[in-house]
Order: structure tokens, then C-alpha cells, then sequence
């Protein structure tokens, strides 16, 4: 994809910095950290979707690329702005080119991102847009009043849907199943996707009070589906049968909808035909509620599977009640 889009905009250059180090994402020689370990020794390293058995930026990026990839060490990204175009000037000068920069603390994306100006394609975490609106408020792009913050979604039922089978995820499963109700898909389930579609729509239509549908409440779970369908097929499955039941339960007036998992999160917006979002207040670290437009818009609050404490579901809706 990142190949396909640079070449389309004519790109040479295409920054990659998936740092967020608020929520504990550093990268420093191109290795990415998770909180105090590397990726590879992470709870990621045993996920069942997207096992990381590697930490170097550039090796992972380099297997998947027909691009050279290279690193932009702290060093220049420290010396500011200027010394970070100079560098990425330098990494230009072979061709077509991508390029993993460090970043530890905040201030590192802060200075990427004056050094970021102009360009039309960067790729990353939501930590690589810290720097970026000051590029637009400098030219008096940016709403300066609270009306730039979308008000949230209030009020009535609400949808929890868990797609990823990260760690995260599943503690934030067992927080919320111990005073809420939660509807597991099982293996039968991503057997027959239809019926798991009307079974999941008919328990939460008749269940009381905000309610979770899972499909990564056991790791074990999803290897078995995996080697049944296959990798591929068994995610596309689990995502469809989520997506369809978030349309159904849209359709009978639930108004709210919390998404754990990035993959998940793209199908139940596809499936709802969002558009456009606007964004609204912070539930946590890199996870806001947005807000759909049209004339009954809906709340949704779509996160990485790896994001937010044990309470973050409980949290979120709190936030809306």
C-alpha cells in the first residue's frame, strides 16, 4: 500500500514513524519498543492475527516493500526541522526510498512534524499527527474554538464489538463481563456467519443495558479457526459476522458503538457506510469518539486492539451517558 501510494503521488521520500510514546510506542536505531521491551518480546509477539517476531522497522517494512528502506536516527531528528530535511534529502538521493525515523518523547514528533510540512503522504501511529496541525494553524486553517470538537453521541443503548485478539483486548473483555453481559462468538459461530449474524442480533436486542459482542475472548479460539479456514479467511469471517451485526443493531436503534481492532473497525464502518467522521473528545491515549454525519448521526469510538486500560469500554460509554 505505502508503495502503491507514493508512486501514484510521485513520492521519493515516504516518512514511516509508527511512535506514540504517550501510549508507550518508541523507536529508537529503527527498533520499535513497547513500553520497556522490544515489539518482538511484547504481548505481540504471540498475536494470533499479526505475530511480531522482529522489532527492526526496516527489516519488517523491507520484506513487504520494493523500495529501499533506511533509518533516520535520533541524532538528526534531535538537531530540529531543518537537520531532519537535510537527512531525508540525503535518503532521497538513491531513488525511491522509505524512511523509519526514532522518536522517544513527544518533542521528537513535534519537530518531525514542522519538518513534515508540504508533504502529502506520511504514514504511522496517531503519534506522528502531534506535529502536524501546527503546520495549518500557521496559515490560519485551524478553528480555534471548542466548535472544532464534534459533541459526542448521548444517551440510549450501546454496542461494544471486539474483533482483535490482542492482549488488551481480551483484559478489557474480562473487565467488562464481570457487570455487563457479552455474547462470545464461538467456533460454530465463524462456521455458519449468518446465523451467528441473527443469533448475536436477537441476544442483544433481548438483552438489558449496554451490551459486548466478542470475538477474541480466547486466543485458542481463533488458532483452531485459523487452521480450519485458514488465516485470511477466518479474519474475514469474524469481521463480517461484526460488521453485520453492527448494521442490524444500528437498524433497531442502538446509536453508539465501541470497535476493538483495527481490522474490525474498517469493516463496521464500511458496513454503516460512514463517510466522513467528525472527531470528538478523548476517551484515552489516541482513542476519541467520533461522530458520523448525516440526519441521525451515530457515536463511534474505534481503537487499535492494543489501546486502553482494562475499563476502557466502560469508560467510553460512561463518557456518553
Amino acid at each position: 500500500m505505502g508503495d502503491a501510494l507514493a508512486g501514484a503521488l510521485g513520492q521519493t521520500l515516504t516518512v514511516f514513524c509508527p511512535a506514540y510514546p504517550a501510549n508507550g510506542r518508541t523507536i529508537f536505531r529503527a527498533y520499535l519498543f513497547v513500553g520497556d521491551v522490544l515489539l518482538s518480546e511484547s504481548g505481540m509477539r504471540d498475536h494470533p492475527l499479526n505475530p511480531m517476531h522482529d522489532a527492526n522497522l526496516v527489516r519488517v517494512l523491507g520484506a513487504q516493500s520494493k523500495r529501499r528502506v533506511v533509518s533516520i536516527g535520533l541524532d538528526d531528528v534531535r538537531r530540529g526541522p531543518d537537520a531532519l530535511r537535510a537527512a531525508f534529502a540525503r535518503a532521497a538521493r538513491g531513488g525511491p526510498v522509505h524512511a523509519i525515523v526514532d522518536a522517544t518523547q513527544d518533542d521528537d514528533l513535534y519537530a518531525l512534524g514542522v519538518a513534515l510540512d508540504g508533504e502529502r503522504f506520511i504514514t504511522g501511529g496517531a503519534g506522528i499527527a502531534l506535529g502536524l496541525p501546527e503546520n495549518f494553524r500557521r496559515r490560519g486553517l485551524l478553528a480555534t474554538t471548542s466548535d472544532a470538537v464534534a459533541q459526542p453521541v448521548r444517551g440510549g443503548r450501546a454496542l461494544v464489538l471486539a474483533g482483535s485478539a490482542s492482549t488488551a483486548t481480551r483484559a478489557q473483555i474480562e473487565d467488562w463481563r464481570r457487570s455487563h453481559p457479552v455474547f462470545d462468538i464461538t467456533e460454530s459461530h465463524v462456521a455458519e456467519p449468518d446465523a451467528a449474524v441473527a443469533a448475536a442480533v436477537a441476544w442483544a436486542t433481548g438483552a438489558a443495558g449496554h451490551v459486548l459482542i466478542s470475538a477474541g475472548h480466547d486466543a485458542s479460539v481463533v488458532r483452531r479457526n485459523q487452521a480450519r479456514f485458514g488465516i485470511e479467511e477466518a479474519g474475514r469471517r469474524v469481521e463480517s459476522i461484526l460488521a453485520c451485526v453492527a448494521r442490524g443493531l444500528v437498524r433497531t436503534g442502538f446509536r453508539r458503538i465501541v470497535v476493538a481492532g483495527g481490522e474490525t473497525s474498517g469493516a463496521v464502518v464500511n458496513a454503516l457506510g460512514v463517510e466522513r467522521l467528525r472527531i470528538g473528545p478523548r476517551i484515552a491515549t489516541g482513542v476519541p469518539w467520533t461522530v458520523t454525519e448525516g440526519p441521525t448521526p451515530l457515536g463511534l469510538a474505534l481503537k487499535s486492539g492494543n489501546f486502553g486500560a482494562p475499563d476502557f469500554f466502560a469508560h467510553a460509554l460512561e463518557m456518553t451517558s
